[in-house]
């Protein structure tokens, strides 16, 4: 009887619990880097087009806080633990 249950929770144990492969987490970190500094670089032209009064702005704001939450979360996912 005790080896009954000690195979019933043995066999709901997952081999790694919070794993993501390297490729992964590489695939994900390029993602990071590559829509941080796309969004960085529109962000700047739209504010520039804002302060000419081309455009309001209201989407110079979102795409200059979208780069700087995603280099923020690059810089969390390369951090040393």
């Amino acid at each position: 009887m005790p080896t009954e249950r000690y195979a019933a929770r043995v066999a709901n144990l997952d081999k790694r619990g919070g794993y993501t492969p390297r490729r992964v987490r590489e695939k994900r970190a390029y993602q990071l880097v590559v829509t941080s500094g796309v969004t960085g670089v529109a962000g700047v032209v739209t504010l520039i087009l804002a302060v000419a009064g081309v455009i309001g702005a209201g989407l110079p704001i979102v795409l200059i806080i979208v780069s700087v939450l995603c280099a923020l979360m690059f810089r969390q996912m390369v951090r040393t633990r």
